[in-house]
């Protein structure tokens, strides 16, 4: 897949091709189907399929400091829309002067001009422009005028964690806020992740016989409620089930919140310095404070077990289809 940043970087060379348009934060399952649709129709009518995205979040430079937590950064936005067959990806770098561009002036300088779209396939809520004043209506309009055409794509609703409201990723990230991780894979399609580099921690972890991965996160990522959680923890492509904690820890009186993940059954790795990946499957338990060390010992004992049981029946419910 081909990725660009900036209507500069498009091949002077492009001809005309497939495009959607969105933030497409978290690439959940309502954005699979629409970018799903986008490539069909490409690969039918015989050109290139392209995603257009934001950086950053235009939330930000229309409402400074009104940026959401992220479900996924660019670079994972990018592996997730490759994997749907997408042949290029335009980021479009957010800014003030380009938040004030009218509707109409942005079809003719990205879709028209650059992208020279044959085809725009959104689904039926999209807005753009200026004080998003661009809609669907009128993006079929000017396709009257520029020789392209529009389908619009409705969105599935979600099932019982979503209360059938149609997939969304603001739905999403309230779900991850809440601690609702499997409500929020529902929705995704997958577990939700957080990535960073593996830093040094307190070291309790290892003191008490469970060393864990603390992960840095990137800015914005949408973490989710203090608690423990069974997932996996995935460095340099290797998939580890996991525990995972995220918070502050209670029960030394700590005040900085992390995502700690502890590798189940995997000894004398050394990850410090190296990018990782926490995806969440499920909710354990919240946060608390034990009595003694023994308590908390055995907890976490109990905590790794459900995880390893947790994983291993998921796992299998994927190679059993």
């Amino acid at each position: 897949m081909q990725r660009w940043r900036g209507l500069e970087d498009i091949p002077q060379d492009w001809g005309r091709s497939v495009v959607t348009i969105g933030s497409y934060d978290g690439v959940h399952r309502g954005h699979q189907l629409i970018i799903g649709r986008a490539v069909d129709r490409a690969r039918e009518l015989g050109v290139p399929s392209v995603v257009v995205t934001f950086d950053p979040h235009p939330s930000e430079v229309v409402r400074p400091g009104s940026h959401p937590p992220l479900l996924a950064p660019h670079h994972r936005r990018a592996e997730l829309v490759a994997e749907l067959g997408v042949d290029a990806m335009l980021i479009l770098p957010f800014t003030a002067e380009f938040s004030r561009l009218s509707p109409a002036d942005f079809v003719v300088k990205a879709l028209v001009d650059k992208l020279h779209a044959k085809l725009v396939v959104e689904g039926p809520n999209f807005r753009f422009g200026h004080r998003a004043a661009g809609d669907v209506e009128f993006l079929k309009k000017l396709g009257t005028t520029y020789d392209y055409d529009v389908e619009v794509v409705d969105l599935y609703v979600s099932g019982e964690a979503g209360g059938g409201q149609p997939f969304s990723s603001t739905l999403t990230r309230r779900l991850v806020a809440e601690g609702d991780v499997a409500g929020a894979m529902e929705i995704l399609g997958r577990p939700h992740r957080v990535e960073g580099v593996v830093v040094r921690g307190a070291q309790r972890g290892r003191e008490l016989g469970f060393p864990t991965a603390n992960v840095e996160t990137l800015p914005h990522t949408a973490i989710p409620a203090d608690g423990v959680y069974a997932g996996w923890l995935t460095v340099a492509g290797e998939a580890m089930p996991a525990a995972i904690s995220v918070g502050t820890n209670v029960q030394f009186d700590a005040t900085e919140r992390t995502v700690e993940a502890y590798a189940i059954d995997r000894v004398g790795l050394e990850l410090y310095g190296l990018h990782a990946a926490v995806d969440f499957l499920a909710y354990l338990r919240g946060m608390e404070k034990f009595d003694s060390i023994e308590a908390l010992l055995e907890c976490m004992a109990d905590d790794v077990k459900r995880s390893r049981e947790l994983v291993a029946a998921h796992e299998a419910a994927v190679v059993a289809g």
